[in-house]
């Protein structure tokens, strides 16, 4: 990514830690597990994506479609070991109309 990219994320981060931290509804809860005995530490997980908004706009001006469908998913062709398996696990493979092996 380049420096602008991981900066804003920093931003980011930093910004939503502070004002996790900054709730008085987690201030409470941090004083109750203290009152009971216990050390709390929250980590907190997030996705962030970024988009090149102005590669979007020139596929968009040729007539490139940004959003594209996700592929059909691929026919699987299951053995007779494949179905013995999925059974063990009791996992019912359709095996009606699959050729038997």
């Amino acid at each position: 990514m380049d420096d602008v990219v991981n900066r804003l994320s920093r931003e980011l981060a930093e910004a939503m830690a502070a004002a996790v931290a900054d709730d008085p509804r987690v201030e409470a809860c941090h004083e109750r597990a203290k009152a009971s005995g216990y050390d709390m530490k929250v980590s907190l997980e997030a996705v962030i994506g970024f988009a090149n908004r102005a590669r979007e706009q020139a596929l968009a001006k040729v007539g490139v479609a940004v959003e594209q469908a996700a592929p059909a998913p691929k026919e699987i062709a299951m053995n007779s070991n494949d179905r013995r398996f999925l059974r063990s696990l009791r996992i019912a493979a359709d095996e009606a109309g699959q050729p038997a092996d």
